[in-house]
């Protein structure tokens, strides 16, 4: 019985070996299988994550694109606002100085505006009645001597010699103060503006112990102008020019007394850069009325 009893658990001990190696073999193909699972799915993330990492890029660069078109967009918005219309063949204005523009025109008297017919046109009308409302001549004596014209936006104020100086004379009298201090307040609210005094004479010849020709005598009142805004109301003296046309531009023929008084007259020129000055001469400006 016990001869019997060896071989069956021989067998039963090879059989139980044959199913375990059976099953390590299977674990092992699937340990294999797992193994090559893992390095196909590290690959395919290796790949994934390079591929990731070129949309990123893309996305950055996508967005550099953006903040590029975002910022050129401001800078033609900024560029428009600054782009400049040409005035005649003089000057040249942005579109924030056109807006400025049709503000004030609205202002402006119909009739007036309706000899308008060109850009230039508008803008003289525009500046004019700007200037003319900062420089509030209703108050000053014979204040009907004072004119204010626009050519080519050059302003240009036109003033009696009557009303500024006494016959030969180049010494300012004190009526034209209140005129020259309101005029001093317009340059010095804008350091942009040049301004030339020229002064004009009639035909009439002239020579004493101070002055010795027309020549002269438009020099000096010309210089005289210039001190008084030089000392009395600080206008920097290098924003100012003096210059003396004696009688060799008159408005009218010097055929009479009448004319003669015309021709008699300084000029202030004033130069302004129109967006700046656009932007002072409003009603929110900084120029105070007296």
């Amino acid at each position: 019985m016990k001869r019997l009893m060896i071989p069956v658990a021989v067998l039963a001990m090879i059989t139980t070996s044959c199913v375990s190696k059976k099953k390590y073999v299977e674990l092992e193909e699937r340990h294999t299988n797992t193994i090559g699972t893992l390095q196909k799915t590290t690959l395919e993330k290796e790949a994934l994550e390079a591929k990731f990492a070129k949309i990123e890029e893309r996305v950055v660069s996508y967005n550099d694109k953006i903040n590029s078109l975002k910022s050129d967009n401001v800078s033609l918005q900024r560029d428009n606002e600054i782009k400049l219309d040409m005035v005649g063949n003089a000057a040249v204005i942005s579109k924030r100085t056109k807006e400025k523009m049709l503000e004030t025109l609205a202002k402006v008297d119909p009739a007036i505006l309706a000899n308008a017919k060109t850009l230039k046109d508008s803008l003289n009308i525009a500046v004019s009645y700007n200037l003319k409302k900062s420089i509030d001549t209703s108050d000053i004596e014979n204040s009907d001597d004072i004119e204010i014209n626009i050519d080519q936006t050059v302003v240009m104020i036109s003033v009696s010699d009557k009303l500024l100086f006494n016959t030969a004379s180049y010494n300012i009298k004190s009526s034209a103060y209140p005129l020259l201090e309101k005029l001093a307040k317009v340059i010095k609210s804008e350091p942009s503006m040049d301004v030339m005094i020229e002064g004009h004479t009639d035909s009439r010849t002239i020579n004493n112990a101070v002055v010795q020709d027309n020549w002269d005598l438009s020099v000096k009142r010309a210089t005289s102008i210039i001190r008084l805004l030089e000392n009395k109301y600080q206008v920097e003296g290098k924003r100012l020019i003096a210059a003396g046309r004696g009688s060799t531009m008159p408005l009218v023929e010097n055929s009479s007394n009448k004319n003669r008084a015309k021709n008699r007259r300084t000029r202030i020129v004033i130069l302004p850069n129109l967006d700046k000055f656009f932007s002072l001469l409003t009603d929110e400006g900084v120029i105070a009325k007296d």
